[in-house]
């Protein structure tokens, strides 16, 4: 736990959370399920290795993805997926690396992501090919247990720390729960390289916001509970669609804001995220955050502070690791 007005850190196992929320909170949770979108396979002239991640579908059947093999990649090359039951053709291939696929199967390309596809789990989360009990932990383990909506190619991971029995009591509790939509993509994850922080681009990744859930949000803001975001893209969503619409109404599109210090946000009061890498726009939305809460501006120090607890105390940081509530 990190107060954000005084700098105090406490220690605390996750499940204390209960004694930092009180009755008329909301928790706004992230319901976007991880696909299986980690194919393996061969090229069809050479027989030569491919991995390919699905990233987001453009139209039927037509998929932007990312690459990875030994041979250049050009347009019009040919590869067998998912034990040969996919065909992809590549019909475009973009300045960065990404291409456009045009996929085609015998059945219903869902099922068969399902039976074939591997959770995209981060690249420093080994995993030997031999050891299928590993990804098929993985199918249940890297997902929230409240995902329901397709689409991520990556867990909304702060939300990964609470079980049913959890978000149970603290509904008995008098916490409210909704939750948002927002696909998670590959681009939350890369590090801002640009000389100054503004140049930086986040790429925009599909949101929504359903009619109930703006409803309870929009009653918690006007009463005493607190907007309580779960995760970065949680804040991202509410804060995206206040920016845009000037209050919080049910709309879906892309969100693309890049959120880093100064910033007053209009919407979230806490946030529960995990510790982030440097140079990262998550590190730099969570010290906006602090930034905005602090008293004498000094938001960021006290964030780095926190930081160099959590490595001293051995905390473990990234997807599967451990997590923070900044009060």
């Amino acid at each position: 736990m990190l107060h954000r007005d005084s700098g105090l850190i406490e220690h605390r196992r996750f499940a204390d959370i209960a004694a930092y929320v009180q009755r008329d909170d909301l928790l706004v949770l992230n319901d976007t399920r991880v696909i299986a979108a980690r194919l393996g396979g061969h090229w069809s002239d050479s027989g030569g290795k491919v991995e390919v991640l699905l990233l987001e579908e453009k139209c039927t059947l037509r998929w932007y993805a990312m690459c990875r093999t030994r041979r250049k990649v050009t347009q019009g090359l040919t590869m067998l997926l998912a034990e040969c039951k996919i065909q992809g053709k590549v019909a475009e291939v973009s300045r960065t690396g990404s291409i456009e696929l045009e996929l085609s199967c015998d059945g219903d390309l869902k099922k068969i992501l399902e039976e074939c596809g591997v959770p995209p789990v981060p690249p420093y989360i080994r995993r030997p090919d031999d050891e299928p009990e590993l990804v098929a932990a993985d199918r249940e383990r890297y997902q929230t247990v409240y995902a329901t909506v397709p689409g991520a190619v990556a867990a909304p991971t702060a939300g990964l720390h609470f079980t049913e029995a959890l978000l149970r009591d603290l509904r008995q509790q008098g916490v409210l729960q909704t939750t948002v939509t927002l696909h998670v993509g590959p681009g939350t994850f890369r590090p801002v390289s640009t000389e100054h922080v503004e140049q930086h681009v986040m790429e925009s990744e599909r949101f929504s916001l359903s009619p109930a859930s703006a409803r309870t949000v929009n009653r918690v803001l006007a009463g005493p509970g607190r907007i309580i975001a779960v995760g970065s893209t949680s804040v991202r969503t509410l804060e995206f669609t206040m920016a845009e619409r000037g209050r919080i109404e049910a709309c879906r599109g892309r969100c693309s804001l890049f959120i880093y210090p100064p910033y007053t946000f209009k919407v979230v009061d806490v946030l529960l995220t995990n510790f982030h890498l440097p140079r990262s726009t998550l590190v730099m939305m969570v010290s906006a955050f602090m930034e905005a809460g602090a008293a004498r501006g000094n938001g960021r120090e006290r964030l780095l502070c926190a930081y160099d607890e959590a490595i001293k105390e051995g905390y473990r940081f990234y997807s599967y690791g451990d997590c923070m509530l900044v009060l």
